[in-house]
């Protein structure tokens, strides 16, 4: 297994990427996504049908797929031999900030339904400072991967 990982390192390394690039467009659209919806749609109306699907579609379309490949593909690079020492603190820290962005991928689904069932509570200043969150964790990911600290 491990001589099959290390043949196919750069194709998973470029899968990975590629498969983190759509994740993180959908993290950081969706919050924004549920901002106006918050803010300006009334509840019942045909463009609060519109921002649930648009929601729905961003959610199931893009950010579920892309998660699921960016764990795999993720995964595959963390069983390649050679290429993670565990016995540094980076993969803690990635592996951590990877855990968070799963985290708030989930929370933001849940988020969805209360939209769905018309039982939002949450402000758009509460998904403002929200769309915060996969930056920050954003930043400590590429500081850990390319720093090694």
């Amino acid at each position: 297994m491990g001589d099959f990982l290390a043949s196919w390192y750069l194709w998973t390394k470029a899968l990975h990427v590629i498969s983190v690039i759509a994740w993180m467009a959908g993290l950081f659209y969706l919050p924004r996504l549920y901002v106006y919806h918050a803010e300006v749609v009334e509840k019942g109306s045909p463009t609060d049908s519109l921002f649930q699907t648009m929601e729905r579609r961003l959610l199931r379309a893009i950010m579920n797929p892309a998660m699921c490949a960016v764990w795999v593909f993720g995964l595959a690079l963390v069983f390649t031999p050679g290429i993670v020492s565990w016995s540094e603190v980076w993969p803690w820290t990635k592996a951590a900030a990877v855990l968070g962005m799963t985290w708030f991928h989930h929370w933001l689904g849940y988020r969805r339904k209360d939209f769905l069932a018309g039982n939002n509570v949450r402000s758009g200043r509460t998904y403002r400072i929200m769309n915060e969150v996969p930056t920050v964790l954003l930043a400590l990911i590429v500081f850990s991967v390319i720093l090694k600290f």
